[in-house]
């Protein structure tokens, strides 16, 4: 059946349209361009109406607008160009006003935010990105990291529950986890890279990465040494890493537990009542190569309950790590009668208080 006329005009036109889209993306007008053209006209329609315009619809201060919106949107030499039309606007305002509404305290006002938008427009064009595109990779960085941080499901008669707090509220930190869990087998890695807050978010981000992809393919027992390995090759001295490794059988409630120069795991005993820190221990990460680390071997019977947990929570000037410790037991003691999943949470919150510094808590137990 024949298509209407009106239906091939339809179609004629959606070609065309198509076609010059795509021209004009080739063209980059959309990205660059056009912006600029529009800020421009904004800016001189701005000057026109201060000028001939209703009063008080057309302020001379509302230039920033456009100042503001070049540092986001165009590359250096676009906001330049944005600039000079900006600064002419201005003296043009200025000289036919005679002064009356652009004063010497608009002026620098402007020109201090003008030279901030141009040192953001550097920034964002030397990392390839303008607009928001950047702080939006930055989120999705951010809620893939905490993602990772999150343990997998359990089957019934298990549960976990993991806390990451990072210094000064940032949402970047050098605590993470990684976790994984195949078939009866659940494997949970807390590391700790050296600094905190966003000197070691950089760090943390790429490693987690790679951590994660160590856990899901290599064999229980050497997951600390690949590690070290990795960073041997990779690091180049950017600092150490510390980092507890849990292999977990969900079936038996066996695990075998290794240590790379991190605070000790701590195991409690439903029977006793009782934490007690786990004896393993190895080098830190990063620092001598083809490192062994020895695993130590347990059991989780039901009620018991077994937590991995950074320095953030033991380390305070002026006290040594084994103060720490103890300061983590008795609150942890505290924290089982309320309920380990709640208690994990107040624990971070009583020993992370008036602390600037990373922390991260994983608490697994058997029911």
């Amino acid at each position: 059946m024949n298509a209407t006329p009106t239906a091939r005009l339809l179609r004629r036109a959606r070609s065309l349209w198509q076609r010059a889209a795509a021209l004009l993306r080739r063209k980059v007008l959309f990205r660059y361009r056009l912006v600029l053209i529009t800020l421009v006209l904004l800016a001189v329609g701005i000057g026109v109406g201060a000028v001939w315009g209703p009063p008080g619809w057309f302020p001379p201060s509302s230039v920033i607008v456009t100042v503001v919106a070049g540092g986001l949107l165009l590359k250096r030499k676009s906001l330049a160009f944005l600039l000079a039309v900006d600064a002419a606007v201005l003296l043009f305002t200025a000289f036919s006003l005679d002064f009356g509404q652009v004063g010497p305290g608009l002026l620098v006002t402007i020109g201090v935010t003008a030279v901030v938008a141009y040192l953001l427009s550097g920034v964002r064009e030397r990392l390839g990105v303008q607009g928001l595109s950047g702080e939006r990779m930055l989120l999705e960085l951010r809620d893939r990291l905490r993602s990772q941080g999150e343990l997998p499901e359990l089957p019934p008669g298990w549960r976990g529950t993991s806390v990451l707090r990072q210094a000064g509220g940032s949402s970047f930190g050098g605590d993470f986890v990684v976790s994984m869990r195949q078939d009866d087998r659940l494997e949970v890695a807390v590391v700790d890279v050296s600094g905190k807050g966003m000197d070691a978010g950089t760090r943390a981000l790429l490693l987690s990465g790679a951590f994660r992809g160590l856990i899901a393919a290599v064999p229980s027992g050497e997951f600390l040494s690949r590690c070290n390995d990795h960073l041997i090759r990779t690091s180049l001295g950017e600092g150490f890493v510390t980092a507890v490794h849990l292999s977990l059988d969900l079936e038996t409630g066996d695990y075998i537990l290794a240590s790379a120069g991190h605070p000790p795991a701590v195991q409690y005993d439903t029977a006793t009542g009782v934490w007690s820190p786990a004896d393993a221990r190895g080098m830190v990460l990063g620092v001598l190569p083809e490192t062994a680390y020895t695993p130590v071997k347990g059991r989780l019977r039901p009620g018991d309950a077994i937590m991995l947990y950074t320095d953030g929570l033991i380390e305070t000037p002026g006290e040594d790590l084994d103060s720490g410790v103890e300061h983590l037991l008795k609150a942890a003691e505290s924290a089982a009668a309320k309920g380990f999943d709640q208690g994990a949470v107040a624990i971070v919150d009583s020993l992370s208080k008036g602390k600037n510094d990373d922390t991260a808590l994983v608490v697994i137990w058997r029911d």
